[in-house]
């Protein structure tokens, strides 16, 4: 095991360290400013592709590298964070909606207590553990007020512990579900087979996590991917069935389209989607997964 023995270095150090490297530093001031306030190595993931291969010698960076391409890439991945959590957002809304309203019309209020309707019952009370410590812990006024008046069922009704789930508990929780009739009524708003649907919210939940904590995103390879569908045939023709796991943001991306179309038929996210892809610093989205005819697919007219 090796000791770690690099030393910290101010700002200015950073800077000249980065043009010692190869790296144009138009504004000294502006760089300042983005090593101060996003980090030296916060940023450093995004000046990466403009590295040549370690051991080359010379220089680190290819020539002409400037820190305020870099520092374009970093803003263009943050504003794409922030319109996938848009449309995740009214996706995930959606989701516990459907999921909530079926349950309680297949078995009442409370169906989502009976083990008997989940494939494997340890990770059914594995999952219910983990709600009734989330209910427990709830500060939400919903909550305190069916403790308040009801002491049966402890735990509330399936459309209040909708509301306190995180997006992967309910990806685990609609995933269990044994059967796939049940499966298919939640997915039928979505116009998608719960078998394309029941695996996309779980790397949706992944995707969302990401973008929550700040990830990065453009050029990010997922290890937990989904099934690409065959129908409908514009979702499946806008689709790249190319990619293998672990696979880059096309898809999720072209996902997003199609569901998004479902759940808010009047959105403008997929406009501002392409807005956003045709502001790309270096205008190439190869490392998103983009094929060179993705403009011409059905979903992205």
């Amino acid at each position: 095991m090796a000791v770690f023995t690099k030393p910290s270095r101010t700002i200015l150090q950073q800077i000249a360290d980065l043009q010692v490297k190869g790296m144009m530093v138009g504004d000294h001031q502006l760089a300042e400013h983005w090593l101060q306030h996003v980090s030296y190595y916060r940023l450093s993931i995004y000046w990466l592709p403009f590295e040549l291969p370690k051991g080359t010698p010379g220089p680190r960076f290819h020539a002409g590298t400037q820190f305020e391409t870099a520092a374009s890439l970093y803003e263009f991945d943050r504003r794409l964070r922030l319109l996938i959590m848009d449309a995740i957002e009214r996706i995930e809304v959606a989701l516990r909606g459907s999921w909530a309203y079926e349950l309680a019309h297949s078995g009442g209020p409370h169906a989502y207590l009976d083990a008997s309707i989940y494939s494997d019952r340890t990770y059914f009370h594995q999952n219910f553990a983990k709600l009734a410590r989330d209910v427990g812990d709830s500060k939400e006024t919903f909550i305190r007020h069916y403790r308040d008046i009801y002491d049966t069922p402890v735990m509330p009704p399936v459309w209040m512990v909708a509301e306190i789930m995180s997006l992967g508990q309910l990806s685990r929780w609609f995933s269990l579900i044994k059967k796939p009739s049940l499966r298919n009524a939640i997915s039928k708003p979505f116009g998608l087979h719960e078998s394309v649907l029941v695996p996309f919210v779980k790397h949706l939940a992944t995707v969302r996590n990401t973008c929550a904590h700040h990830g990065r995103l453009w050029n990010r390879k997922f290890l937990l991917q989904f099934k690409i569908p065959t129908q409908p045939i514009d979702l499946a023709q806008s689709l790249d069935s190319n990619h293998s796991s672990p696979g880059p943001l096309y898809n999720s991306l072209v996902m997003m389209i199609f569901l998004m179309r479902a759940v808010n038929p009047g959105s403008s996210w997929s406009g501002r989607l392409k807005t956003l892809l045709a502001s790309h610093p270096t205008g190439d989205l190869k490392s998103m997964g983009f094929p060179s005819n993705w403009q011409s697919r059905p979903l992205w007219k």
